[in-house]
């Protein structure tokens, strides 16, 4: 069963790969996103469903759930990316953030309940939320084509293979009963869509292109958590695809700035 979900994830990953690839044009729109007629029409796609389906969802539970309750579920989930995040704090020799990780997770599961109070934050112990996709900018992929995924929304390149790498370590992968596994991704998704309604709402009204909005916002906050808040000079006018003498020349940047 977790061989089949994994064959699953790659063939999606490939698919929306050779899709965008297939829609690039030549000498285009943003340098960011070269691949912006595939990714206007899944942000649209996107969009759609959400109106459709996963924002009345959201509504429903944020207007059925009391509040404790919902942060409670919000805590649980965030536990779990814990997990992931000292993976991924590890792998980039964070090893103050990773014992921060690991400690969080262990007084959250134990003493949180599961994770349900998140009593690691109240003995200061902050939340770092690392992911693959900020490891592999560490290691110099610091810049990668913008992409928007189906039903998850706005990436990159080197932030959908990261998502592949955190999937499969994420402790929730490694359920063999796939009807426990979806619930949970469903609630998960529900319960994130909840707390975005408000930011969602003043992106509606205040965006007069809220695709270009998302985008932007996206692709400098990554950069930003890649070097941990403290990004380098911007230089828009890099080869996105790794390619040229920019590219060459900023990769190590990305590692003797830290």
């Amino acid at each position: 069963m977790w061989l089949n979900r994994s064959r699953n994830l790659g063939v999606l990953i490939m698919a929306i790969l050779i899709g965008g690839c297939a829609s690039v044009p030549d000498g285009e729109g943003d340098p960011s996103d070269p691949l912006e007629p595939y990714n206007r029409g899944m942000h649209q796609f996107n969009t759609d469903l959400d109106n459709a389906l996963v924002k009345p969802l959201a509504k429903g539970y944020q207007a059925i759930t009391p509040e404790p309750v919902d942060r409670g579920v919000t805590n649980f989930f965030n536990n779990i990316a814990d997990v992931t995040s000292a993976v991924n704090n590890l792998l980039q020799f964070k090893l103050s953030r990773f014992g921060s990780d690991v400690t969080r997770v262990a007084m959250n599961s134990t003493v949180g309940i599961l994770g349900f109070f998140d009593v690691a934050t109240n003995m200061g112990l902050p939340s770092y939320k690392e992911d693959a996709g900020q490891t592999l900018g560490y290691w110099g992929a610091d810049r990668s084509p913008y992409l928007v995924l189906p039903l998850k929304g706005p990436s990159t390149l080197r932030d959908t293979v990261g998502l592949v790498a955190d999937i499969l370590v994420d402790p929730f992968f490694s359920l063999e009963e796939d009807t426990i596994y979806w619930g949970f991704i469903a609630v998960r998704t529900v319960d994130t869509r909840a707390d975005l309604l408000t930011a969602s709402k003043i992106l509606e009204e205040a965006a007069i292109d809220p695709y270009a909005f998302v985008r932007d916002a996206y692709l400098q906050r990554r950069r930003s958590q890649i070097y941990d808040g403290n990004p380098p000079p911007d230089n828009a006018e890099e080869d996105l695809w790794g390619e040229g003498p920019d590219r060459v020349d900023e990769a190590p940047a990305a590692k003797t700035s830290r």
